[in-house]
């Protein structure tokens, strides 16, 4: 049962970053599967937010790059930055959204907007989102 939970972490782990993937089948099986919703909400929560994690300190890294070598994503960053900006941290509620969300932490990170109110925002809408999904899934 272990390695369908690490498993679990590892997609859902993934699916924070840039690259196309998806967590939900994930863990919509492991709801079935351990006929429970806490452990692998907890379990595909903790690895989504540390992939949001991840993408927040790329973005910090990847703002020099992006300000120095191509104007067009420099430009497309301005738009999100004044975005980002007029609504803050609590807009990171969005995280868990398909390929906006992924942008959006990024942002932040290149903004350098402050760490903790961040993580809580991106961890709320994750673990809302997980749960909604893994109640539908209980009640189906």
């Amino acid at each position: 049962m272990i390695w369908l939970y690490l498993s679990l972490f590892g997609v859902s782990f993934l699916a924070a970053t840039v690259l196309p993937l998806g967590s939900e089948a994930a863990l919509a099986a492991m709801v079935v599967h351990a006929e429970s919703l806490w452990l692998p909400l907890f379990i595909a929560t903790l690895g989504n937010v540390l992939g949001s994690a991840t993408t927040f300190w790329l973005g910090q890294r990847a703002r020099t790059v992006i300000d120095q070598r191509n104007r067009k994503i420099a430009e497309r960053m301005q738009r999100a930055e004044r975005w980002l900006g007029r609504w803050g941290t609590p807009a990171l509620i969005l995280a868990w959204l398909p390929v906006i969300g992924d942008v959006l932490v990024g942002v932040a990170g290149a903004l350098d907007l402050p760490w903790l109110p961040s993580m809580a925002w991106i961890t709320l809408g994750k673990a809302l989102r997980y749960a909604a999904i893994g109640a539908a899934v209980l009640w189906v």
